[in-house]
């Protein structure tokens, strides 16, 4: 697994500096009008981990081309792969993207370019940049040359599932026997000045809205200028976070053959839509979270071995609701089960969600501890699941795990995760 996420100082690159970070319970979000997860990757940074680029492609990337390559270069580094020496030279590469802030500024200088006024060569840099990044395949593009793979190349967007998504289905590639392994990222950017806006036009907009709004129609998204706290009952707020995640899958047989150190074992997954007709809307009864657990869970696996799940929480009330009914339905009342979030740590960072929820939730299990729910202090009313809050870890003796990722529009994705030698 490797990173390219905000941290306290410098961006956080390896599974030791985000465990450092997630099993306290800290924060890397910053307050300039809005609280935001900046990554603040220098260009020495991107030079000291790969600089065999050449500078005709490298000085057209966005920063989300950087991230995403400096992700899986530390992934690349923790699993001893070689990728210039062709190690990955038949392996999946899988993207997940779900925003395409990072790939405006590509669209609009080539719209705004005039032929008559464009010189030959300024006219090939145009090429070549927009051809990287127009679309949101652009890091897949570059991964795949970068590591020369012949395997299956492809980017899935799917919102803050999109990475999550792409874990499944690298998952069912290895089982399938398609490929022996699968480098899969999640990388997203935010604009800030995009969201600063938002923000203004939200404050305008709300009392017109709760004038018109009807039933079915779903809340103003919450405001971000103020610290996001997951599960807490002062929760009221999403903070953003750019950045990238990536974790690499192999079938057994592939790591064991090359000695590979094993964080665990991604054992299922499933994904579920609330079929509403409203596209921004949600069902908060959690119907659907629970179908596709039972899914996941298939006739393998019972719910009683799973006591902790990763949430997907980003301070949403309304994705609190679903998941505090989705754990009822699945437990039971009363159960003794653990639920936590980490996006107060680097911010709600979109697509990067679901492979920085398997990394974090391998981690708790290989330490036999649960990171708390950052910055929830004052557990809300009705949860139906121990929080964890505070800024202190739980020992927890367990072999199975789950991780839940969303996307607007009712989209439920569950992981099902496990010790490297679990059954």
């Amino acid at each position: 697994m490797g990173f390219c996420l905000p941290g306290p100082l410098e961006p956080v690159f390896t599974p030791g500096e985000v465990w450092h970070i997630a099993s306290r319970g800290s924060t890397c979000l910053v307050r300039d009008e809005i609280y935001y997860g900046a990554v603040n990757l220098s260009p020495a940074m991107f030079e000291e981990r790969l600089p065999d680029i050449p500078s005709f492609f490298s000085r057209h990337y966005t920063t989300a081309h950087r991230f995403g390559l400096v992700s899986m270069a530390e992934a690349c580094a923790d699993a001893e792969l070689d990728f210039r020496a062709g190690d990955l030279s038949e392996a999946a590469l899988l993207v997940g993207r779900g925003g395409v802030d990072a790939n405006i500024e590509s669209y609009l200088s080539v719209q705004r370019a005039d032929p008559e006024k464009t010189t030959a060569l300024e006219a090939m840099e145009l090429f070549v940049a927009a051809e990287q990044a127009v679309t949101p395949s652009d890091v897949a593009l570059v991964q795949g040359a970068l590591t020369r793979s012949t395997g299956p190349v492809f980017t899935v967007s799917c919102g803050c599932a999109s990475s999550a998504v792409q874990v499944g289905n690298a998952q069912r590639m290895i089982a399938g026997g398609d490929v022996d392994i699968a480098v899969v990222t999640g990388v997203d950017v935010f604009n800030i000045g995009l969201i600063q806006n938002i923000q203004r036009l939200l404050r305008g907009a709300q009392q017109t809205y709760e004038t018109i709004r009807s039933d079915g129609m779903p809340d103003l998204l919450p405001s971000f200028d103020s610290l996001m706290r997951p599960y807490d009952r002062r929760a009221d707020c999403i903070n953003h976070g750019e950045g990238s995640a990536t974790v690499i899958l192999e079938s057994r047989r592939h790591a064991e053959r090359r000695g590979a150190r094993v964080y665990g074992r991604v054992l299922a997954s499933a994904m579920g839509r609330d079929g509403l007709a409203n596209p921004l809307a949600s069902d908060d009864s959690g119907t659907e979270l629970v179908t596709a657990v039972r899914r996941c869970l298939g006739e393998r696996w019972r719910i009683e071995q799973v006591p902790y799940v990763h949430g997907g929480s980003d301070g949403n009330p309304v994705v609190t609701a679903f998941e505090t009914n989705a754990i009822r339905e699945l437990y039971g009342p009363g159960a003794d089960v653990l639920m936590t979030s980490q996006e107060g740590c680097f911010g709600h960072n979109g697509a990067p969600a679901g492979c920085l929820g398997v990394a974090l939730t391998l981690l708790m299990l290989e330490q036999g501890e649960v990171c708390p729910t950052a910055n929830c202090e004052q557990p809300a009313d009705g949860l139906t699941f121990d929080p964890v809050p505070g800024a202190y870890t739980r020992p927890l003796d367990f072999d199975y795990a789950l991780t839940f990722n969303y996307q607007v529009g009712g989209v439920k994705n569950a992981i099902l995760l496990g010790t490297p030698d679990a059954a």
